[in-house]
């Protein structure tokens, strides 16, 4: 491995908008930008909407990730809560060879596992909380099964509850997924179960610990008065929230910035020198314990408004992109409009990649998924570029050229059904709490846009089937009285001469009867081919039943119905000269011209003409009965 090239490695992880992942991304970014490598996150938000389809969709994304064009990885697998995702992604990375770190998971050999004793901490708390408080009934809020830590810390408090001689109910236990929503959730279903209320509620995350505190006091209750509620991970809303929550501290920065040291051991053909991390907790007022001092509240104060103001600004932000993204009509407007909110984003280069059929059918979720792309923009620091076609092997549409880069991979999809994913380099706004809405957003416009596209293209074809005859490929009648009715009215108010021909086959029945109805089909749709090509320009001709045809022309002269009689027994002599047939193909017309004005109707005309047509019709037949008779 020649280390005098830049490094890249591939970061896999879910949740980028909660607080542990966020503290670890800080401790990779920061070392991998001292040392000048490229970092690519490929990151969903699987398993956040209780939505199979849309976590298909989100979880998508990583069967991007082209390990041929990577040095190593870090597997947050952790931070995954679908098995079969983390088990794709974990024989891909064995298969590809290259080395790989993991956090706090002993399962595979093959990689390198930094880990932190979450189970020293974990069996002190509740040592704390039974010893130190007197807790004898306690619920406990888990994590998922699927997830190793969350099997540690549900394995250390079985335990401590064990060495002190309290029974673990096992209807006291909910099995979350480490989100916010899973505390609320833990609490409600708590609720409707009946139980006395347990001494304590301890909780394997912080995230789920303070949406129960929230819970629990909108139900009346008083922490920790009423019921202790302890947490883990030491995150800034727990430090600093009231009453500040028990919980344990992790080196989660430091946790990252370690695992791209050791994956420059590896690389560097190093035996990686680390040992095991330590978490500490934290015990203060959830508890009820000793209030510990809280951050610097003068710089709490800045910091809470800071943030408030981001999330306002943003906030305010997507609102003007999810209006201005429903007027859009086309892809053109729908890019623009996307690009000028990219142009707020604080990132050096924002790429959207789509499928190249992202306006047709949807590829199905195998590895050829990201297969043809294309890239309607890049924007790279005020300059915009496009990349009509690129590999999705190579990810990104406009290589990258240096190191020191922090590329976040984010899927765009409408339930299932990938429509392509964008890249933002260089910018912290995938961390940020709303980049998840701002994908639903871009994703939602881009599959309704689609659905407009398609919508449009029926509506064309229902058209057309409403108004051309399909067999002879010229306006029906329902399309002739459309296109020519207005006509007619401006004729009628500015009083024009017109002429309507009423033109009718002559012999169908005979061609049908001894030639068959395909060869009297060919026949009719040789006569509008006559019809059509000895029409000037704005004349419009129609089918008008089976074997009726009827031609409008709004610029008439007295000579018009002889001109166009000669033109059209011309075309049909001639085109009975090439078809070579049995049997010939000829018609009757008759034309009306007038010049029409108020009380005139279309219909009325398409009748005088109609009558004369059949005059000569009468005429033909007499004239064969009086030849047939000598």
């Amino acid at each position: 491995m020649n280390l005098g090239k830049v490094i890249d490695i591939a970061v896999f992880v879910a949740g980028l908008d909660e607080e542990y992942q966020n503290n670890i991304i800080v401790g990779i970014n920061e070392f991998a930008r001292r040392n000048n490598i490229n970092v690519s996150y490929f990151a969903a938000f699987g398993g956040m909407i209780d939505s199979k389809l849309f976590d298909i969709g989100e979880y998508a994304i990583y069967k991007l990730a082209n390990l041929k064009k990577f040095d190593a990885a870090i597997l947050m697998t952790n931070t995954i809560n679908d098995d079969s995702v983390k088990e794709n992604i974990i024989s891909r990375i064995k298969a590809s060879g290259i080395p790989a770190v993991v956090f706090d998971c002993d399962d595979f050999p093959e990689f390198h596992n930094i880990s932190i004793n979450n189970t020293k901490a974990m069996r002190d708390m509740v040592r704390h909380v039974i010893t130190e408080h007197g807790a004898k009934v306690i619920n406990y809020i888990s994590g998922p099964m699927s997830n190793p830590e969350a099997v540690e810390r549900l394995l250390a408090f079985r335990d401590v509850m064990a060495e002190n001689g309290l029974t673990v109910e096992e209807n006291r236990i909910y099995y979350g997924e480490f989100r916010r929503y899973d505390g609320h959730d833990a609490i409600e279903e708590y609720m409707r179960s009946g139980l006395p209320l347990p001494d304590a509620f301890i909780c394997a995350n912080d995230a789920m610990a303070l949406t129960a505190i929230s819970t629990l006091e909108k139900y009346g209750f008083c922490i920790p008065l009423d019921v202790i509620v302890t947490g883990f991970d030491h995150t800034f809303s727990a430090r600093n929230y009231c009453p500040a929550l028990t919980t344990v501290t992790r080196p989660l920065a430091k946790l990252g910035s370690l695992a791209c040291s050791v994956i420059l051991d590896l690389l560097a053909k190093k035996e990686p020198k680390y040992k095991e991390l330590e978490a500490s907790c934290v015990f203060t007022e959830s508890c009820g314990c000793e209030s510990l001092a809280p951050d610097n509240f003068s710089e709490f104060r800045k910091t809470m408004y800071n943030k408030i103001e981001y999330t306002n600004d943003n906030i305010h932000k997507l609102n003007i992109l999810a209006a201005k993204l429903a007027e859009t009509e086309n892809a053109s407007e729908l890019f623009d409009v996307i690009k000028n909110f990219v142009e707020e984003l604080d990132c050096e280069r924002f790429s959207l990649c789509l499928t190249s059929n992202w306006q047709e059918a949807f590829a199905s979720m195998d590895y050829d998924l990201y297969d043809s792309m294309t890239s309607p923009f890049v924007w790279d620091k005020g300059n915009l570029d496009s990349v009509e076609y690129f590999r999705g092997s190579e990810m990104f549409p406009v290589p990258q050229e240096s190191g020191g880069n922090i590329n976040y991979f984010l899927p765009l999809h409408f339930r299932n059904k990938t429509l392509g994913y964008y890249v933002i380099t260089n910018g912290d706004f995938p961390i940020n709490l709303l980049c998840h809405t701002f994908s639903m957003n871009i994703s939602h416009s881009i599959e309704n846009l689609r659905k407009l596209t398609h919508i449009n293209k029926a509506m064309e074809e229902l058209n057309k089937v409403y108004v051309i005859d399909p067999l002879c490929d010229i306006y029906n009648r329902n399309g002739f009285i459309k296109f020519t009715d207005d006509i007619f009215k401006t004729c009628v108010a500015e009083n024009k001469k017109i002429i309507l021909t009423f033109i009718d086959m002559d012999g169908l029945k005979y061609i049908n009867d001894n030639y068959g109805h395909d060869e009297g089909d060919f026949a009719i749709r040789q006569l509008a081919s006559a019809i059509k090509e000895c029409c000037r320009p704005n004349v419009i001709c129609a089918r008008f039943g089976g074997d009726e045809f009827v031609l409008f022309d709004q610029n008439a002269t007295d000579d018009s119905s002889e001109l166009l009689e000669k033109r059209f027994n011309a075309k049909l002599a001639s085109i009975n000269d090439i078809i070579n047939k049995p049997y010939s193909i000829s018609a009757s017309l008759g034309s009306y011209v007038t010049t029409v004005g108020s009380g005139d109707t279309l219909y009325r005309i398409i009748k005088q003409a109609d009558e004369l047509m059949y005059e000569v019709k009468k005429q033909k037949k007499n004239s064969r009965a009086g030849h047939d008779g000598k």
